[in-house]
C-alpha cells in the first residue's frame, strides 16, 4: 500500500543572521542555549531545525506531534505542507493538504472575508464553483456575521482564526495538518470546532496533529512523534510512550555555521 505520508531522512537547515563571532558567543552564553556551536570566515549562523526526521503513515492513519517549545513541532507541519523544502531527504504526500498552522497565512489583509474564503480555497485547488457552494456554510461556522463582508486586517487574531478554520474544515478536508487546534477564539466557538474536528476525523484519510495536550493526542490520535531539539525521540504506537515517564529533556535545534 502506498503511504499517504512518508518522510525520509529529512533535514532541515536555514540561516537566521549573521554576526561578529565575539558577539554571538556573548548571546549563546546569554541564552543558554544548547546544542553545537561551529563558524566559519563568514560568521553567518543557521539552524539545524529538523535532522534525521523518518516515518510514514498510512490510509486514516492520526498522528500526534509532541514535544517543548522549540522542538520543531510547527516546523515539521511545514515541512509536511510544503512551506518549507527540506534541505536533505524526500517528503511523499499522497493527498491533498488543508492546514492550520499559521493562522494569517494564505490570509490577504486588504481583502474582505468573504473574498478570502474564495482565495484560500483556490489555493487549495478548489473550483470557485465547489467554494461558493460551501460560502454560506462557512460564513455560518465562522460565527463573523457582518464582519464577513469587511478587510481581513480589521479582524481580530480570534476572528482570522475562526474564518481560516471554518475553510480549512469545511473545503474537502483530505489531510488535515493542525497546529494546537485553536490558539485563539472565545470558549463557545472552540467547543464547537472542536466538535467539528471529532467529525472530521472520522472523514479525513490522515492527520497530524501538533498539541502540548498529551490527553489530546492520547483520544485523538493512533501514531505519536515525539521531537526534541528538531530530532527523532520515538514514532510509533501512542499507546507504547509513557506520556510521564518518558518526556525527554528539553533542547533547542542546533546552530550551526
Amino acid at each position: 500500500m502506498t503511504p499517504l505520508i512518508e518522510l525520509k531522512s529529512v533535514d532541515l537547515v536555514y540561516p537566521v543572521y549573521s554576526v561578529r563571532a565575539q558577539s554571538l558567543r556573548n548571546v549563546i552564553a546569554n541564552l543558554t542555549v544548547g546544542g553545537k556551536l561551529l563558524r566559519d570566515g563568514s560568521d553567518i549562523i543557521h539552524i539545524q531545525a529538523l535532522k534525521q526526521i523518518n516515518f510514514s503513515l498510512e490510509e486514516n492513519d492520526r498522528l500526534g506531534v509532541i514535544g517543548h517549545n522549540g522542538a520543531g513541532k510547527t516546523t515539521l507541519l511545514k515541512v509536511v505542507a510544503g512551506i518549507y523544502e527540506p534541505t536533505r531527504g524526500s517528503i511523499n504526500i499522497n493527498g491533498n493538504i488543508s492546514s492550520m498552522i499559521d493562522v494569517s497565512m494564505g490570509l490577504d489583509p486588504n481583502m474582505t472575508g468573504r473574498e478570502n474564503i474564495v482565495h484560500i480555497g483556490k489555493m487549495r485547488g478548489l473550483s470557485t464553483k465547489h467554494i461558493l457552494d460551501n460560502m454560506e456554510e462557512i460564513i455560518s461556522f465562522s460565527d463573523l456575521g457582518t464582519y464577513i463582508d469587511m478587510p481581513v486586517k480589521i479582524f481580530s487574531s480570534g476572528m482570522q482564526s475562526r474564518l481560516v478554520f471554518a475553510v480549512v474544515t469545511t473545503l474537502n478536508p483530505d489531510i488535515l495538518l493542525l497546529d494546537e487546534w485553536l490558539s485563539a477564539g472565545d470558549a463557545a466557538f472552540i467547543d464547537k470546532a472542536k466538535k467539528r474536528i471529532d467529525s472530521l476525523v472520522d472523514k479525513a484519510r490522515g492527520l497530524v496533529l501538533a498539541s502540548h495536550s498529551t490527553s489530546l493526542i492520547e483520544a485523538t490520535c493512533n501514531k505519536l512523534l515525539v521531537l526534541n531539539g528538531g530530532e527523532q525521540v520515538y514514532f510509533g504506537d501512542v499507546n507504547k510512550w509513557d506520556f510521564e515517564l518518558a518526556a525527554p529533556k528539553p533542547q533547542l535545534a542546533t546552530l550551526i555555521p
